[in-house]
């Protein structure tokens, strides 16, 4: 838990809303036909990783957080695949950004949970 904290200062919340950027900078990149599809699901999945790790940190107790904590890893795995997708279907968009910080939030997410359980 993140004690007396606010989850503002989790790393892995920072890195989650940066990731949030990123995603949301690639959506705009897609053509307008994606924007209540594939653009929309992405947003969604982005945004779900940190308000997540924000909500379970305020839950009061270290076995809700890290059940927070494994949501919002469920999140980053489904939006990995759809940007794998889209990153097949638009080639010309640059994911290089976005892949490299979800890599490092899952593995923030995986430290942090396993921190709590021990």
């Amino acid at each position: 838990m993140a004690g007396s904290r606010s989850f503002k200062d989790l790393v892995v919340w920072q890195r989650s809303m940066e990731l949030v950027r990123e995603v949301y900078r690639i959506a705009r990149a897609f053509p307008k036909h994606e924007d209540f599809a594939l653009g929309s699901q992405m947003r969604r999945c982005a945004v779900s990783i940190p308000s997540n790790i924000s909500e379970g940190s305020k839950r009061g107790t270290h076995k809700d957080f890290a059940q927070f904590l494994r949501i919002a890893a469920g999140s980053s795995a489904e939006l990995e695949t759809q940007l794998l997708i889209a990153k097949e279907e638009y080639p010309q968009v640059h994911f290089t950004k976005a892949l490299g910080l979800l890599d490092e939030v899952q593995r923030m997410l995986t430290t942090l949970t396993a921190s709590i359980h021990n």
